[in-house]
């Protein structure tokens, strides 16, 4: 028998064992190799699916221009039986725009560097109407009112000065100069967390009735609901102003602003006193594109001019 038999046997024992060990850490590394690839093509798959519902919204947004453009040039009113605000759904993209003017404007609330105490009061009625206490109102109107500049003592501004004006607090034209902003100024009503007692629970309460336009605006009868309408004419009862828009939304649309203050049926009301009007060039798109298990979310301040395509203000894209 030979001697170096278990030696042998011994060596090519240790050599399977390395060759396994060997093909083991080869397996090892091929599956990381492979698990990276995975990852990285799902993370490529992903970014795709990402540009592709930018682009899928962005041609949501071009068509709802078209729609509101289009709408002006058929119809100088605004009205909810029109094309624009039916439901927008065109490749892969789901979206309905809203008028912002049938909601309250909070920027109403200062207007020409002075606050409006019409509007304030109008503002207290709407929250009242829908069931938001007094104090969360004054607070969300000092809110608003702290984010534009204003006067100070709007009566002595508007009386007619002369003399040179050094800049001091002292100068004959200090009355003039509006005193600046002290907090940022709201965009949309989501900015409203930062008041004391807002929550989300609250801002879905007052989204439907609440908006942020970057100008003073009318509310449009014609698209407004009954607590916003109620609330813009002193006077009209919750019960008048919903009696109002069955007659309006069963086809007897408002066909100019005397119609409207006709059918109030309010003859001692101060006209001048109703900023309600029948045609709207704010809007506010909101949709989705949706592309496999991917979500791309769109929001967007439209503002309509009669001679161009409506502009965008702002707009957010989410993912």
């Amino acid at each position: 028998m030979d001697s170096r038999s278990p030696n042998r046997a011994k060596q090519q024992g240790m050599a399977i064992i390395s060759a396994l060990l060997i093909a083991a850490v080869v397996a090892v590394i091929a599956a990381g190799m492979l698990t990276r690839q995975s990852v990285s093509t799902r993370a490529l798959e992903a970014d795709q699916q990402r540009v592709q519902g930018r682009w899928v919204v962005q041609g949501g947004l071009e068509i709802s221009r078209q729609w509101l453009w289009e709408a002006r040039q058929r119809d100088p009113l605004t009205r909810l039986d029109q094309p624009w605000a039916q439901r927008l759904s065109a490749s892969g993209f789901e979206g309905r725009l809203e008028d912002e003017q049938g909601k309250f404007n909070l920027r109403n609330l200062v207007s020409n560097e002075r606050v409006d105490e019409a509007q304030v009061e109008a503002f207290a009625r709407l929250c009242e109407l829908i069931g938001v206490s007094a104090g969360l109102s004054q607070r969300i109107s000092q809110r608003v009112i702290a984010s534009y500049p204003r006067l100070l003592n709007p009566q002595i501004a508007t009386t007619t000065q002369t003399g040179f004006d050094s800049g001091r607090l002292t100068s004959p034209n200090a009355s003039r100069k509006p005193e600046n902003p002290k907090l940022p100024m709201l965009r949309s009503i989501e900015d409203l967390r930062s008041v004391d007692g807002i929550n989300d629970a609250l801002i879905s309460k007052l989204a439907p009735y609440l908006t942020v336009i970057p100008a003073t605006t009318w509310v449009n009868g014609n698209t407004a609901t009954a607590p916003v309408l109620a609330a813009n004419v002193p006077g009209l009862s919750l019960e008048r102003a919903q009696a109002l828009i069955n007659e309006r939304d069963a086809g007897r649309w408002f066909i100019n602003r005397g119609d409207f203050v006709n059918r109030l049926r309010m003859p001692q009301l101060e006209i001048s006193s109703v900023k309600v009007g029948i045609t709207s060039d704010w809007f506010r798109l909101r949709g989705e594109a949706r592309r496999d298990q991917r979500r791309v979310s769109l929001e967007a301040l439209l503002h309509r001019s009669q001679d161009r395509l409506p502009q965008v203000i702002w707009s957010r894209v989410g993912v």
